[in-house]
């Protein structure tokens, strides 16, 4: 396994809308394999394959929403080639999301609570399920990813103006130490 480089904002490669996955094969399921490594790491709950420069339709999730005995969390790694998302609800939630590609920037979204969809495990087996709470939320969001948006494309003009700049200090401060 390896960590891969993550792709940020605005570089360009993360507009590229992804291209269904052909094969499910020990060479993707290495890449699955890194792309959870590289998403602990970094850390996060969802990659898209196209975050590490891989346009393909492709991401992995884990909330690690639940804490073990020794008060850590509970790995619950969850996988999704060539997802699908059909009969979003018309309730909507709000969450204040971040983005491992928009780094230390946060900002409230609005997106359907609930949605259903299809999508094929790293093994090839097709699931087709109802999807809510913040499974919903984070599996829209790196969908997103999928066909070339970022979180902050769901904000106004000018808070996404705001986000940009604060990246692109935060980028100057890294750089400069």
């Amino acid at each position: 396994m390896a960590i891969l480089s993550i792709i940020e904002a605005p570089d360009p490669r993360l507009r590229v809308k992804s291209t269904p996955v052909e094969t499910v094969d020990d060479a993707l399921r290495t890449l699955i394999a890194d792309m959870f490594e590289t998403m602990y790491d970094a850390p996060g709950i969802g990659l898209a394959a196209i975050q590490v420069g891989v346009p393909k339709r492709l991401l992995v999730i884990d909330l690690q929403d639940i804490e073990g005995p020794d008060g850590q969390p509970v790995r619950n790694p969850r996988v999704f080639i060539n997802p699908e998302l059909y009969e979003p609800s018309t309730e909507l939630s709000v969450y204040n999301e971040g983005c491992l590609s928009v780094p230390e920037q946060f900002a409230e979204v609005e997106r359907p609570a609930t949605t259903h969809a299809r999508w094929l495990d790293e093994q090839g087996v097709a699931h087709d399920e109802p999807i809510d709470g913040m499974l919903a939320t984070c599996l829209q969001h790196e969908m997103d990813h999928l066909e070339g948006i970022l979180f902050i494309d769901h904000l106004s003009r000018l808070k996404r103006e705001m986000v940009l700049k604060k990246l692109e200090k935060a980028r100057r401060a890294r750089n400069a130490a």
